[in-house]
């Protein structure tokens, strides 16, 4: 939304009262905003520490969910969920060396926990769980390209785990072939500079 400069004008010249009630009645609405505020105005908590703390929450949501036998309805809403949280997390602290290295965990701990059961889902079943681990990925490498090449060494280990996994399940790689998700690009660590064109066949 645009707002008028006359508008943003009367704004700035209310009382100072007046515009911390209007903030206060607005934070209310705007849980996100409130947390992301907290976190950068009150909370003593650093960016690092609330990174390790959803990996602690991570792993243990998928050493618990991955005990049980789930369909791939099951484990498709918990991987939905536990990618909120990251975003949710992304969204208060600004993380972006966290959403990529959490979004791996993520990917890496259920495929090792869950790659046999996975592999065992019909084609059709199995249709929204490949995509949904595709697009991850894509979005994976598409983040790491956009930061400094620097960067992709704090990866290298992870992303190599996460195409030796996807390799080693029939399901999820031919998947990656069919829609032209080159696996090497994740086991060498050389992303292609045009990642993001290629995600779109995702949409096809």
């Amino acid at each position: 939304m645009i707002f008028e400069k006359e508008f943003k004008d009367a704004l700035i010249n209310l009382p100072v009262k007046e515009k911390d009630k209007l903030l206060l009645r607005l934070l209310k609405k705007d849980v996100p905003l409130a947390d992301q505020l907290y976190f950068e105005l009150v909370s003593t908590q650093t960016v690092e520490g609330r990174r390790a703390e959803l990996e602690v929450m991570v792993s243990k949501r998928v050493a618990s969910m991955s005990k049980h036998r789930f369909s791939n309805h099951d484990l498709l809403a918990d991987m939905r969920s536990l990618s909120g949280e990251i975003t949710k997390q992304v969204k208060i602290t600004k993380d972006k060396f966290g959403e990529i290295s959490l979004n791996l965990l993520m990917l890496n701990e259920i495929l090792q926990a869950n790659n046999q059961t996975i592999a065992n889902y019909s084609r059709i079943k199995g249709h929204k769980f490949s995509l949904y681990v595709l697009a991850r990925v894509f979005k994976i490498l598409i983040l790491i390209q956009a930061m400094h090449e620097d960067y992709l060494a704090d990866f290298r280990s992870d992303l190599e785990q996460l195409g030796e996994l996807i390799r080693a399940n029939r399901l999820l790689n031919q998947a990656a072939v069919h829609y032209g998700m080159d696996l090497d690009w994740l086991i060498s660590g050389e992303i292609p500079e045009d990642i993001k064109k290629r995600q779109s066949t995702l949409k096809k």
